[in-house]
């Protein structure tokens, strides 16, 4: 099929480039001629493991633009993937969308195109690109008689730092729209990832397990939902851990063992219930935000999700109250911080506990040294006022250092030779905020080793 994606972000640059991988012929429209020229070199403006190789594996059938009246045109189906962030009072923010919907309209030819939201939306916003794609094509003077549109939603599921492989090789794929033709359509362009019938990447061999995807087909506002109810669920079961892993410290009890025993429940499962420092990213806090904001419109309250949200955020005041329990005064205190990006395997700062826990510190007096072995370029251009915190070197935070804070479960952390940096600190105190060190050899190298949890 023909097939224009509207934004390469992470959602639109793994979509573009995978369903081209797949044999479709992709146009990738994006504004931002710097990040065009980027792709059209093969270089990815994003850190995502195994991204640049499948461009190059798929650049026969790719292309990138800043035209939409070269990406539009004669497309079976065109995905709308750029940013809804979150507005102030919780709601997201629809510019962007409401943007690429009118231009997107203002280039449709095709005897029937498919535009699918992409983007994470609020419940009824594919009735409202409809709307918008309807009334801007309608101001068109040069509008063809024979095109045909409809409006369907294709949430994505994928996890930054695994972007590729819950692409190609999903738990489950999720298309709703009103209209049958257009399911029709996006079930055809689906077929090869449903019935699992293509070749698969040299870099990302299929899993043992994976013969046939699930497809859930149904109506529009129904996917909406279940993209929010799914995340928000996510978060859910972190924010539970991350409480009961305070508990657990209380009275004494082991929150890793703890875990396990309610993960082997198979109604409960053992995954997202790692304790730490809290999600983060771009899509558990926007979403339960918009979640809860979708609820109030209707006068409808969430307490639940307002709770996970809650604990979430608390969780990154524990970690400085722990360090304040130990250290007495932070004033002056120098606290280094392992890992800025929101999470290993990607470069992306949104919403990333490392930079709530680096602002607390610092309002408290806290001398802070930040390090990331992938986020730091990234993160000198987003928040260049904190740049002078950032350190190039893990000698750089080590040196002279009260305490340090494993903030993201990035390999490189997990696998430091941590003897050879515990004589540099001024006082060698490592706050686990991921539970994942082994206390037992922290404390006989010899740091005093504080867990997140119990």
């Amino acid at each position: 099929m023909k097939v224009c994606v509207v934004g390469t972000g992470y959602v639109g640059l793994t979509t573009g480039v995978s369903l081209a991988f797949l044999g479709h012929e992709v146009t990738c429209v994006d504004l931002d001629q710097e990040k065009v020229d980027m792709l059209r070199g093969g270089r990815c403006p994003i850190y995502e493991p195994g991204m640049e190789e499948l461009l190059a594996e798929a650049a026969q059938n790719l292309t990138f633009t800043t035209s939409y009246a070269e990406g539009v045109p004669g497309a079976d189906v065109v995905f709308v993937a750029v940013q809804t962030p979150s507005a102030p009072d919780g709601s997201p923010d629809l510019r962007y969308l409401r943007s690429a919907a009118e231009s997107v309209a203002q280039s449709l030819d095709h005897e029937f195109t498919v535009v699918v939201n992409k983007s994470t939306v609020p419940i009824g916003s594919g009735n409202w690109v409809d709307a918008i794609l309807r009334d801007s094509f309608a101001t068109r003077t040069d509008r063809p008689e024979n095109c045909e549109f409809s409006v369907a939603s294709n949430p994505e599921f994928l996890r930054e730092g695994n972007a590729i492989h819950d692409t190609l090789f999903p738990d489950r794929i999720v298309i709703g729209s009103d209209n049958p033709r257009a399911l029709e359509v996006l079930n055809q362009l689906y077929r090869p990832l449903i019935n699992q019938t293509f070749t698969p990447p040299s870099f990302q061999p299929r899993p043992d397990d994976t013969t046939a995807v699930p497809l859930v087909s149904t109506d529009l506002a129904s996917a909406e939902l279940i993209k929010y109810a799914a995340n928000a669920f996510l978060a859910l079961k972190i924010s539970y851990v991350n409480e009961i892993g305070q508990l657990a410290g209380k009275v004494g009890a082991d929150i890793t063992e703890v875990a396990r025993g309610i993960g082997l429940d198979q109604r409960i499962g053992s995954r997202f219930l790692e304790p730490g420092v809290g999600w983060g990213g771009s899509c558990f806090g926007k979403d339960t935000k918009a979640l809860i904001a979708t609820a109030s419109e209707y006068k409808y309250d969430m307490p639940i999700v307002q709770a996970a949200r809650d604990v979430n955020q608390r969780q990154r005041e524990i970690a400085v109250e722990r360090l304040q329990s130990e250290l007495r005064i932070l004033k002056g205190r120098k606290i280094g911080l392992l890992g800025v990006a929101f999470k290993p395997n990607t470069d992306d700062l949104r919403d990333s506990p490392a930079l709530d826990i680096a602002s607390l510190l610092v309002a408290r007096g806290a001398r802070v040294k930040l390090h990331d072995p992938i986020a730091g370029d990234r993160f000198r251009r987003e928040y260049p006022e904190m740049a002078p915190h950032l350190s190039d070197t893990l000698d750089g935070v080590f040196d002279d250092c009260d305490a340090i804070v494993l903030v993201t479960k990035w390999a490189q952390y997990l696998e430091l030779d941590w003897g050879k940096f515990v004589g540099l600190m001024r006082t060698p105190i490592v706050l686990d905020g991921r539970n994942v060190l082994d206390q037992e050899r922290m404390e006989r190298l010899g740091y005093k080793y504080i867990a997140m949890a119990g």
